[in-house]
């Protein structure tokens, strides 16, 4: 996946208080002679978006158009480690103002700081791949906050007492958002986690991972800190978990396979033959089914992509229905209050509305935002979100007359992968 650069909140010196001009144009007189010639002069920037930002987000700092020598400086609440800034707690609303200067050049970003939410506030968390973990207000939607995460979250979460968890995507770890009190924790071993999911019966969390050691995984970090992992099967990511059976189910990309892992051994149960490109998963757990989304398009081998309904509850699993030919479907949710599926389609910009029993579609696609995600359905307020990646915005539709509620889609984080949703 491509690195996104975020939007810069950047201002230059004109128009600034007296003493932070005066600061900026001693910062901007450090040095020796100047490496670039005179007209270089004034176009530095931060890129650092604005925020809001909640306590304990490490803010990396980028800079465009300075060269060394160089200073980078904080004004404000909070502590500057290099190019990394981090976030103190705050009780009230603030700001803070970092000032980058050279030989001849200065720029400067200011960074709103607010306090965390309290537990009992409606939230949704979204994983922006170019923010970190963005938080909305659940009834205005309205960003509350900002917490990056040092890397690309792949994925987000929410645990049985309102943690907030997301993997980072292209690094080895798990970062999580302690609520009561608020706190930020990152743990090492969680490699290139793409998908994660909750687990409401011991507080675990797992991670599917991409990639350890030429194979796909599955891993697990216990409530109390302590990760485990388990070989799946090539390239994992769809994730489901049947907690009361203690299953975990892994779709596995580039062998076509389901993985079922138990859960609190984490040992291989068995392989499951699935669809090429097994992507997004979701299961029905009262009917034991599994809904497994062959993510091919019409020109790869095959003619096209699918979703198919595995079968999990006689002695051999089998595939009990299949869908017509979809243009290129990525992601899927199970409703079990309607026994509907609803699938993404990353080329079409439309979710599938599907017969849980017979994979028949129920009524017309509904269009959406660009490159529609992972979806994800909120039972208590009957939503369905869609993440569109190349909109940078999250569609919501009410599950129970399918139309697009007020105020959406609404913007979030560059490149939004995945959606959760806290009471």
């Amino acid at each position: 996946m491509v690195s996104r650069v975020p939007r810069a909140a950047n201002t230059l010196t004109r128009g600034l208080p007296l003493f932070l001009a005066a600061t900026l144009l001693g910062l901007a007189l450090l040095g020796t002679v100047p490496h670039r010639p005179a007209e270089r002069v004034g176009s530095v920037a931060l890129a650092v978006p604005r925020g809001p930002y909640l306590p304990g987000s490490r803010v990396r700092v980028a800079i465009t158009g300075l060269f060394a020598p160089y200073r980078v400086s904080l004004l404000g609440p909070g502590s500057l480690d290099g190019l990394v800034y981090t976030v103190p707690n705050v009780t009230a609303p603030t700001t803070a103002t970092l000032i980058a200067g050279a030989p001849g050049a200065a720029a400067i970003a200011e960074l709103r700081l607010v306090p965390a939410p309290p537990l009992s506030q409606g939230l949704i968390a979204v994983a922006s791949y170019d923010a970190g973990i963005v938080l909305h207000d659940s009834h205005t939607f309205a960003i509350v906050g900002y917490v990056p995460i040092g890397g690309a979250p792949g994925d987000v979460a929410f645990g049985r007492d309102g943690t907030i968890a997301a993997p980072d995507t292209d690094g080895d770890s798990l970062a999580l958002a302690r609520r009561s009190p608020w706190r930020i924790e990152a743990f090492p071993g969680v490699a290139l986690g793409n998908e994660i999911a909750s687990d409401p019966a011991s507080g675990a969390f797992f991670v599917s991972d991409r990639d350890i050691a030429g194979y796909g995984g599955l891993t697990r970090v216990s409530a109390g800190g302590a990760v485990t992992r388990v070989r799946t099967g090539i390239t994992s990511e769809g994730l489901a978990v049947d907690a009361r059976r203690r299953v975990v189910y892994v779709g596995n990309v580039n062998d076509a396979s389901v993985t079922a892992v138990d859960a609190d051994t984490m040992t291989v149960r068995r392989r499951i033959a699935s669809v090429p490109r097994t992507f997004g998963i979701a299961l029905d757990e009262r009917r034991r089914r599994l809904y497994v989304v062959s993510n091919t398009s019409a020109s790869m081998h095959g003619g096209g992509g699918f979703v198919a309904a595995i079968d999990l509850s006689g002695k051999r699993e089998r595939i009990a229905a299949r869908s017509a030919r979809l243009a290129f479907p990525l992601g899927v949710a199970y409703d079990a209050a309607g026994d509907r599926v609803f699938v993404t389609d990353e080329e079409a910009n439309v979710v599938y509305v599907l017969d849980a029993r017979t994979l028949r579609p129920l009524r017309a696609p509904l269009r959406t935002c660009d490159t529609p995600w992972r979806p994800h359905i909120d039972r208590a307020t009957h939503r369905l979100f869609v993440p569109c990646t190349r909109a940078n915005a999250v569609d919501v539709f009410d599950l129970r007359s399918l139309r697009r509620v007020a105020h959406a889609p609404f913007a979030t984080g560059g490149f939004p992968l995945g959606i959760a949703t806290w009471k």
